[in-house]
C-alpha cells in the first residue's frame, strides 16, 4: 500500500475513449522539499511497479500505457528540470534549486490505471 499523501492531491479527469488523468500542483519552502519529493517517488514507484515504465509522451501509446508529466519552477518563476529516475526510483532535482518550489505532477493512463489510481491513493482524491 503507498504511503498517505500529504502535499499531493489530485483532480481527476476523463474522457470518452477511457483513458484518465490525473493532476496536481504543490509548492513548499525548502524544509518541506524532501516530503514532496518522497510523495512525488511514492506515486511514479506505484506506478511503475504495477503498470511498467511509463510511456514515452511522443509515443503512439497503446492501451496499457500510462504517461506522466513533472513540471517544476523555483520562486522567481524559472522552471527547472526535473528527472524521473526509473532505476533508482528517484526524482532528481537540481542542486541551485532554492527558495519556494512549485511543483505539478500530472499522470494519465487507460481505465485499469485510473481505477488502481483511484485505490491505492483514494485519500489524496
Amino acid at each position: 500500500m503507498p504511503q498517505p499523501l500529504s502535499y499531493l492531491l489530485f483532480d481527476a479527469t476523463d474522457e470518452e475513449s477511457g483513458a484518465c488523468a490525473f493532476d496536481a500542483m504543490a509548492s513548499v519552502l525548502p524544509d518541506r522539499l524532501p516530503a514532496l519529493l518522497a510523495e512525488v517517488q511514492a506515486v511514479l514507484t506505484w506506478a511503475t511497479h504495477l503498470f511498467g515504465s511509463p510511456a514515452n509522451a511522443d509515443d503512439e501509446g497503446g492501451a496499457e500505457d500510462w504517461t506522466f508529466d513533472l513540471q517544476a519552477t523555483d520562486e522567481a518563476g524559472t522552471p527547472l528540470t526535473l528527472t524521473w529516475d526509473v532505476q533508482r526510483a528517484q526524482v532528481l532535482l537540481p542542486a541551485a534549486a532554492g527558495g519556494r518550489l512549485t511543483l505539478t505532477l500530472t499522470l494519465s493512463g487507460p481505465r485499469a490505471f485510473a481505477d488502481a489510481f483511484g485505490e491505492a491513493f483514494v485519500e489524496a482524491l
